[in-house]
């Protein structure tokens, strides 16, 4: 066999469609009717990539970014040299000087920092642009009431207010009290800053209708084809695919059993696939016999225990020239998805996509031009 062969038999393919992606955040600008429909692109663009992410939604008209670190910011500032780009961490002990150079607007949270941002737009002779986070009750970074209450008519002098934000803790529970108690204090808080634009809603606060939309949305994992209405059927088009040849088929002939722990007993007659993706590679370890793959569009279990490098199919059911080394094995895709999987492992699908590994070949469909 070849070296490129031996390759080709042994990578796994994650596929990014940049082309779905556009599509989720044109639904999503559609359901926001008159909200603007900024973009978060943190942690690599939530794993699928910044770069390529960035410049197709971009592209498509997003001219909003939220990231979490200042790092990702001047990364991105380097990628998209007209956007508008906010650091949803604030200074978080970064100097000062740094965003400024990258012309990033920092999300505030904390009144040392604004006070810190304030000396620095006196220094550098400049009216900044800053956003300012407030806590409503998520109890995570963000002025309180008591702070928002406290800061003087002062306190943004000097200081372009571009974005009065908070973040609730309940959006995918449409039902639960707290998103009300938050989006009513925070118009409350709001009335009592410089008037500026308002922010509220992350992927699933979108679709809790419009009274929390105000004047811009922010999603994420939405754009990346999380399903932002759980126990609801997805509105979403899925974004990632991945795919991995068979290493190997196991015919068993004797009773015994699969992978670490025995956990997983076979028969006789059985077969058992091979496949290169482990917990090394983001396929989580929690998720050990369950799920399910496809391959040539028939559903087979995934069994035994996920290992650092490989999982393990039950083919019994399938014609053998059907299975062999090379053929290709759906993973993720339509019929078995991100938050399927997070299902099966008892987490979400944001974390399944920001864990997928940097092992897998990585392809990005290219996206149609603006319409």
């Amino acid at each position: 066999m070849t070296s490129d062969r031996a390759e080709r038999l042994e990578r796994a393919r994650l596929t990014i469609d940049l082309g779905a992606l556009v599509a989720n955040w044109r639904s999503l600008r559609r359901i926001a009717s008159g909200a603007e429909v900024a973009a978060v692109v943190k942690a690599d663009a939530y794993g699928l990539g910044l770069e390529p992410v960035a410049r197709a939604l971009a592209r498509a008209g997003c001219r909003t970014f939220f990231v979490a670190r200042l790092e990702e910011g001047e990364a991105l500032r380097g990628i998209l040299p007209e956007a508008r780009i906010l650091v949803l961490d604030g200074l978080s002990g970064r100097p000062p000087a740094r965003l400024v150079d990258a012309r990033l607007v920092p999300v505030i949270g904390e009144p040392g920092e604004l006070a810190l941002w304030q000396r620095t737009a006196r220094a550098v002779e400049q009216r900044l642009p800053t956003a300012v986070l407030l806590d409503t009750g998520l109890t995570r970074l963000g002025l309180s009431a008591a702070e928002v209450a406290e800061l003087g008519p002062a306190a943004f002098a000097g200081l372009e207010l571009v974005l009065v934000a908070s973040h609730l803790a309940c959006a995918d529970e449409p039902a639960h009290p707290l998103n009300e108690r938050q989006r009513a204090a925070f118009a409350a808080m709001r009335a009592r800053l410089p008037p500026a634009p308002a922010g509220l809603a992350a992927s699933s606060g979108l679709f809790l209708g419009p009274a929390f939309r105000f004047d811009q949305v922010r999603p994420g994992a939405a754009l990346y084809g999380v399903n932002p209405t759980p126990g609801r059927p997805n509105p979403m088009r899925p974004v990632v695919r991945l795919e991995a040849p068979v290493l190997k088929v196991h015919e068993v002939r004797e009773p015994g059993s699969v992978g670490y722990g025995a956990a997983h007993p076979t028969r006789p007659g059985a077969r058992i696939a091979v496949v290169p993706v482990g917990y090394a590679d983001g396929w989580p370890r929690a998720a050990s016999g369950r799920g399910r793959a496809r391959i040539a569009g028939k559903e087979v279990p995934i069994v035994g225990r996920v290992s650092m490098d490989l999982v393990t199919l039950d083919v019994t059911t399938l014609p053998p020239e059907l299975v062999r080394p090379g053929t290709p094995v759906e993973l993720l895709g339509e019929a078995f998805g991100v938050d399927d999987l997070a299902a099966a492992a008892s987490t979400i699908g944001y974390e399944i996509l920001t864990r997928l590994g940097r092992r897998f070949e990585r392809r990005w469909l290219a996206a149609e031009a603006a319409p």
